[in-house]
This record gives C-alpha cells, structure tokens and sequence, in this order.
C-alpha cells in the first residue's frame, strides 16, 4: 500500500495564496515546563517553617523604615559623588595632556579592577595606615573617630562608582560629532566652556540611560555597607533577627523594599530617558523595554 501523502490543490484561478502559520509546538513546551518550575518553587516555599505574616508586619517596622532612609540617602549621596568624579575623570581621560590622562586611566584601572566590599574596609581601617589625618601647619584628626561608618560608606561606594561613571561619560563624550567641537573652537570658545555649553548637553542622550541602571545597581549594592557597621536596610534587619531569629522572614522583609525602591527608580529613569531623547524619535519609541511601552501606553499625549 502506497503512504505517498495526496497532493495539494492548487488554489483556484484568480484567489490569493492563503498564508498557513507555522505551529511553533517548541513555544507551547517551554511554556508549560517554565509554568511547572514556577508551580514547583511555589509550592516549595509554601512548605517550609516561614511566617509570611511576619515578614509583612516588619515592612512598616521602625527600625527597618528608618534603615531603608539610610539606604536612600547613601545611595543618592554615593551616586552623586560617582557623577562628579566620573565627569572630572572622562574629562581628563579625553585630555591631550598624558599626566592627566594617565592619572585618570590609573584611577579608573584600580578602583573597577578592585571589589567594592574591599574598598569600604579599607576606608573604614584607614586608621591603621593613618592615625591622624590633617592639613599640615593647620589642623590634624583622628582618624579613627573622623572616618564614621557613614564616611566610610559614602566614600568607598561614590569613589568606586565615579570610576564606572567615567567610561559612561567618556563613552557620552565620544558619541558627540567632532565636528561640534570644532564648531565651537571657530566661534573662540574655550575648550572648557566647549565641554559645558556643547559636547556635556548632546552626550546626555547616552549618558542618562546606563546611569540610571547604576543609580539602581547603587541601590542594591549600598548593602554592602553593613560590613562597616553603616545602619542601612540590611543591617537594621540583622540585628533584628539576631535576636528573634526570623532570619529568611527578615530577608524577605529586606528583598521587598528593595524591590519597591528598584521599581519606583525605575519608573523615573524611564520618563527622564524620554526627556533626553526627544527629537530622537527612534530612540524614544524603544526606550525603557517593556516598561517603555507599558509607561507610553499610560501617559496622555504620546506620540505614535
């Protein structure tokens, strides 16, 4: 017997080919396998001894309020301290001087090549290098008692990002066309007033979006500050648990208002993006992903 399949009619004189999708059986299986996985990890931490209802309760907690405003104000203050020596060190990377350029490219080798968490204790035992600390003929310091965990913190994570914000800028800069630039050099502006008033302005199209995904990475690694004893998010919720031994409630309690804080920072660096972008039209319909076109869809006015 003949298993030879039976032609296909051909289409009738004068109809249009009729297009017959292709069925993707491969999108059904991952979507199912992917749906189990979830059900399984689900069903797992609905087994195990965690008190949800605490975690819940210590999200309001004083202690764990006031820990996640410090988290805050760390993270705003190391970031701004990241943009200032990061602009200051893409502008003397970009130098022609190699003295300045060169101490810009050692300054961004060791402190991207070294790990953050190293670099806040070293801030923080700088008294073991430095008993005092001071300008000579005019005051002097203990060092011990000047380099306050929040000193620490705040210097070990803005000098750690301003190397990071420096290639950020100076990828900026160099998007801008040289012949900006030159432009300015014919009207007699000098090259610093050329930096502020052309090149700084164009470069902020590419500078803003990676900066906003440091400012959040910023959030998150600020918990490494618990390591100098500075009392953000993280370690308001040890020393909680240490003594009621709620450990994974309490982290779950932490990963929640990380995750509000991550969100709502999100949001804004979507609609300062569409800021930068505008005349950019390409640039502005794509910006922000899949919360791009969630946030477009919502805001009156948009354009198509």
């Amino acid at each position: 017997m003949s298993t030879t399949a039976p032609p296909t009619p051909a289409p009738a004189p004068g109809s249009a080919p009729v297009a017959i999708p292709v069925r993707h059986y491969g999108r059904w299986v991952g979507a199912v396998v992917v749906i189990a996985l979830l059900g399984a990890l689900v069903w797992a931490f609905s087994q195990g001894n965690i008190d949800y209802r605490s975690t819940l309760d210590y999200v309001t907690n004083e202690r764990i309020v006031r820990g996640m405003w410090n988290t805050l104000l760390i993270s705003v203050l190391a970031q701004l301290v990241g943009i200032l020596l990061g602009v200051v060190a893409a502008v003397m990377r970009t130098s022609a001087n190699p003295v300045t350029s060169g101490v810009a490219w050692l300054y961004i080798w060791f402190f991207r090549g070294t790990p953050v968490l190293v670099q806040l204790l070293v801030w923080y035992n700088l008294s073991l290098v430095f008993p005092t600390v001071g300008i000579p003929g005019l005051a002097t310091w203990d060092t011990n008692t000047l380099m306050t965990p929040f000193l620490a913190a705040l210097l070990g994570l803005g000098i750690n990002e301003g190397a990071y914000m420096a290639e950020i800028v100076r990828a900026g800069i160099g998007s801008v066309d040289p012949g900006q630039t030159e432009a300015a050099k014919a009207l007699g502006l000098s090259p610093g007033r050329t930096m502020r008033r052309i090149v700084l302005p164009q470069a902020m199209r590419v500078i803003i979006p990676p900066t906003g995904n440091e400012f959040i990475n910023m959030l998150k690694t600020s918990s490494l500050a618990y390591a100098v004893q500075y009392s953000e998010l993280l370690l308001s919720a040890v020393g909680i648990y240490s003594a009621n031994l709620l450990v994974i409630e309490l982290l779950f309690t932490v990963s929640i208002w990380y995750l509000v804080l991550t969100s709502v920072f999100s949001v804004g660096q979507y609609f300062l993006e569409r800021r930068f972008s505008r005349g950019y039209s390409h640039g502005r319909s794509r910006s922000g992903g899949a919360l791009g076109r969630i946030l477009t869809n919502l805001t009156p006015g948009r354009t198509r």
